[in-house]
């Protein structure tokens, strides 16, 4: 859907509240206690690389956590991306308690606020820090209710307060130049140009894309099935440019990656599953090619997808069900919208792109 929709605005640009958040956490090494200001203490950072140069996790404690991931995952349904996003948050911070010398079972309410100060200090995004705080009490949570704890020290312990910038959005041009940057017909060249069109052109996030298999996929109905957070699955749409850039995929450069019995859509060069990382680095890739002005990462081209569709005059209620977005803050804002209006509202957004796509060749026959 090329390029969703543009913004009314004639020179393709959109209005930005603020620069994003940088995404990620820095790495917290090894952890002593250092007094003096939070910013300058830093606990061990998670990962296999720590575990095997400074604090590790005990048996015990490793399988309580596996044991908590695996009741949580299979209550709440859980996809294997978010199950691991929580053993990396708490596996953080429990090394980081290690290095301390403070048992699991023994931590207080200071010692998350102590984590709190030097998650900040240290560069975290706020938005990683809530999530990381979350899910910290979550588990401790747990450990209450299992009988582990006879109180949860860290109820009521809040991350920092959400702030008020927007993220950066690519305009439609950009998104042009991005996609252009991927150049030749080979194997990896063909699977490229898909995938960028299709993180746009459906807004998915990295986890989706990187999930998706071939049959989740139809070019001519111009749908895909996305197994979101949670396993919920929606349906998506796409435009004309990513369906021609998957069936030309599919057909002409898949096959030439593909390993025996693959299902997977987006295959690296050994025909296994592309993952999260892989579709990262090749965002980055060409959007260094392309020399656009700002960090492009898979989630702003999502950022961008609706943005546009907004700006065409989509009902926001209609992206907020195509993002497969759930907030507690929101829920009570969207209301449920049938296949029947967001397919109207999709075609009407599709026309118009329609006519955006027609210029844009007249304007490269006339150039």
């Amino acid at each position: 859907m090329r390029r969703a929709v543009q913004s009314p605005a004639r020179d393709g640009r959109h209005p930005r509240a603020g620069p994003m958040a940088a995404s990620g956490n820095r790495s917290l090494t090894a952890g002593r206690r250092v007094k003096g200001a939070p910013a300058a203490e830093k606990p061990p950072s998670g990962g296999r690389a720590a575990a095997q140069t400074g604090p590790r996790l005990d048996a015990a404690t490793r399988a309580l956590l596996e044991r908590y991931l695996e009741e949580r995952g299979r209550a709440r349904n859980l996809s294997a991306y978010t199950v691991r996003n929580y053993r990396t948050d708490l596996e953080h911070f429990l090394l980081a308690l290690a290095g301390w010398s403070i048992p699991m079972l023994a931590a207080k309410r200071p010692d998350l606020r102590r984590y709190l100060s030097v998650l900040l200090g240290n560069g975290t995004a706020q938005a990683s820090v809530r999530r990381k705080v979350s899910t910290v009490r979550s588990f401790y949570k747990w450990l209450r209710a299992a009988g582990l704890l006879d109180a949860d020290p860290f109820f009521g312990v809040a991350g920092p307060k959400p702030g008020r910038r927007l993220p950066d959005v690519l305009d439609a041009r950009d998104i042009d130049r991005l996609v252009a940057a991927v150049q030749g017909t080979e194997p990896q060249d063909l699977r490229d140009r898909a995938l960028l069109e299709l993180l746009y052109g459906a807004g998915l996030r990295v986890s989706e894309v990187s999930s998706l298999d071939v049959a989740d996929v139809d070019v001519r109905d111009r749908t895909v099935r996305v197994r979101g957070k949670g396993n919920k699955e929606r349906i998506g749409v796409f435009g004309e440019p990513a369906a021609k850039a998957l069936h030309r995929y599919v057909r002409e450069g898949r096959r030439g990656l593909a390993a025996a019995k693959e299902a997977a859509l987006f295959l690296n060069r050994f025909g296994g599953r592309l993952t999260v990382r892989s579709v990262q680095n090749i965002v980055r890739k060409y959007a260094t090619k392309a020399g656009l002005p700002v960090a492009v990462h898979p989630h702003l081209l999502r950022h961008s997808f609706a943005t546009h569709l907004l700006d065409g005059g989509a009902d926001l209620r209609v992206v907020q069900e195509l993002l497969g977005h759930e907030s507690p803050n929101t829920t009570q804002v969207y209301t449920h919208v049938t296949e029947a209006k967001k397919r109207a509202v999709m075609e009407a957004a599709l026309a118009e792109l329609g006519r955006i796509e027609a210029e844009r060749s007249r304007r490269r026959r006339s150039g």
